[in-house]
């Protein structure tokens, strides 16, 4: 699956920055064993942090199967988890919210991404399930570009566990 997910070439990405290596990992949350393979190992580090009731993501092609598979696995597992997606904007129409799934006041969340380039759309994510009350104790994501000084270092900052599968120097 790396020969599908690493690709090469002339790209922008969402932070709007140029990358000549494209990391997409949607190639590898839509498929089976790669969606399983990347809850799975998820699943594991959240094991490792008590309390952890919903896992959540923002609105992402690459991160929503993730959440979708990890809450499934979860039930199986027996230690069932909660899940959210964050909207980029508040819907304008039917219950106007922003964040999709369960009430989370007052529960311990890890966020779930794909990729992480700046880390602003986490971010953005954060701050709004923060107004409704969340706890946000962790983010985690399938690939660190590495491009911010040190997205790890960023978010510890902020108070919240950082957790890659992988960085993008192992996959380049």
């Amino acid at each position: 699956m790396l020969d599908k997910s690493v690709l090469r070439g002339d790209f922008t990405l969402a932070s709007e920055e140029s990358s000549d290596v494209y990391i997409d990992v949607r190639t590898v949350a839509l498929n089976p064993e790669g969606c399983n393979l990347i809850s799975a190992i998820f699943l594991e580090e959240i094991a490792k942090h008590d309390g952890i009731e919903v896992v959540g993501c923002p609105w992402s092609v690459g991160a929503s199967p993730i959440v979708g598979a990890m809450v499934s696995e979860s039930s199986k597992r027996g230690k069932p988890l909660r899940g959210l997606i964050v909207r980029k904007e508040r819907k304008t129409y039917g219950t106007g919210k922003i964040v999709e799934g369960e009430a989370v006041d007052g529960s311990n969340v890890v966020m779930i991404e794909d990729v992480i380039n700046t880390g602003k759309s986490v971010l953005s994510a954060i701050e709004h399930i923060q107004k409704e009350g969340a706890n946000v104790r962790g983010v985690f994501c399938v690939v660190d570009r590495e491009k911010k000084k040190n997205n790890e270092e960023t978010f510890l900052e902020k108070g919240y566990n950082f957790f890659s599968i992988f960085k993008s120097s192992d996959l380049v």
